[in-house]
């Protein structure tokens, strides 16, 4: 064997230069979001190849397998339930703050029930996202790449008019580095932006209060403190939030006295309602939690409604307390700002952030111009030519 076809290469240098590119293609390819338009490759194709399908907010419903395996075949070649795990996630509105897509079917639930299988569940774009992702599109505002073989094209980012990081947040884990954003109110997010426009210099003080804190789509209390400050100034932090509590006197029927019973009718964000009620039965069960005689859940299409009986004079707001000590009824949000910029991932902080989502905006709406003044201009040059000809010909006319 000739030994000039070999290289030397040092264990060390080769294992450094693998697993940073390893590192790399987890972190840009699969688990960070753009700064820009908020999306993971894996949603941005979903969005994408259903543009190129026609799912608009005004055609039928397509069955989500259709969606998958044009997602697989012409961008994402990766497992077929990975695809439709991420598409549920923005189906269904208990995870995504402002679905971007519109379902048909069983998506599973806050009691973490199972989606149906993809060959029964179908969907389509919802409006936000038909307008807020896909408007400008056609409009050469972002660039396209060739997909995995070369055989489509594919684009790098969606011209987001929204700062949809902020709106829907995003979670995704790295090799090395993770991201936990949460979800905002758009009101809030827009008015911001718009301070921001007025007055570059706004203090982080102003800015958040305009921009108060996060706003989870399962509602719950946020507490309000320090942290949250300190979150949106270094774009890391920890945020305490609870479900939302009432004391009510409920009706067991008729001939049979009134219970004092707590009432929640709104659970702190990812949190397993089904799995909630039954870690607090084993509480109750083994002595830990004293005063609760019932625990029922109530919740229908209407919202959710767990009713906790209490026994007679027993101290409510003790049972509250413990019901926040010892279960997840109040719970911490682990928040980091970590997002894709060039390609690049960059801890942000919330001004910041805003400011690199208007930069981008403005380059939008300049390449936006930029094209249609190139429309305009082709169109008056071909209308130009067709008056002269039609003179042209007006005057031979006559001279014949």
């Amino acid at each position: 064997m000739d030994k000039k076809k070999f290289t030397s290469i040092s264990l060390q240098e080769e294992m450094q230069r693998s697993y940073l590119e390893y590192a790399m293609s987890v972190i840009v390819g699969r688990a960070l979001p753009d700064a820009r338009d908020g999306l993971k490759p894996v949603q941005r194709r979903i969005i994408f190849a259903m543009h190129e399908l026609g799912l608009t907010p005004d055609k039928p419903f397509r069955k989500c397998a259709r969606v998958v395996g044009d997602v697989l075949g012409k961008y994402h070649p990766h497992g077929d339930q990975a695809v439709y795990d991420a598409l549920v996630k923005l189906v269904q509105n208990f995870s995504t703050k402002y679905p971007t897509l519109d379902g048909h079917g069983n998506f599973g639930s806050v009691d973490n029930d199972p989606p149906a299988a993809m060959r029964y569940t179908e969907t389509r774009l919802a409006p936000i996202a038909n307008k807020g992702f896909l408007e400008e599109i056609a409009s050469e505002t972002v660039n396209f790449s060739n997909n995995f073989d070369g055989s489509q094209k594919e684009p790098d980012v969606l011209p987001a008019q929204l700062p949809f990081l902020l709106l829907n947040g995003s979670s995704g884990i790295a090799v090395g580095m993770a991201t936990n954003i949460p979800p905002h109110n758009l009101g809030e997010i827009v008015d911001g932006l718009v301070a921001l426009v007025k007055n570059k210099d706004i203090s982080d003080k102003k800015l958040s209060n305009i921009i108060k804190g996060p706003d989870f789509p399962t509602g719950g209390e946020l507490i309000y403190s320090r942290a949250i400050e300190e979150l949106y100034q270094t774009g890391k932090g920890s945020i305490t939030i609870r479900g939302v509590v009432n004391t009510e006197e409920v009706n067991l029927g008729k001939g049979k006295h009134k219970k004092n019973a707590i009432v929640i009718t709104e659970l702190p964000y990812q949190i397993n309602k089904a799995g909630w009620i039954e870690k607090l039965a084993e509480l109750v069960n083994s002595g830990k939690i004293i005063g609760i005689s019932d625990i029922r859940d109530e919740s229908d299409r209407d919202g959710m409604r767990i009713v906790i009986e209490l026994k007679k004079d027993s101290n409510s707001e003790l049972v509250i307390s413990n019901l926040y000590k010892k279960t997840t009824l109040q719970t911490n949000f682990g928040a980091i700002f970590l997002a894709l910029i060039k390609g690049k991932p960059v801890q942000l902080n919330l001004k910041k952030y805003l400011n690199y989502f208007l930069e981008f905006r403005e380059e939008t709406i300049r390449k936006r111009t930029f094209y249609f003044l190139k429309n305009t201009l082709d169109k008056l040059e071909i209308s130009e030519g067709l008056s002269k000809a039609t003179k042209k010909h007006k005057k031979s006319y006559r001279n014949y």
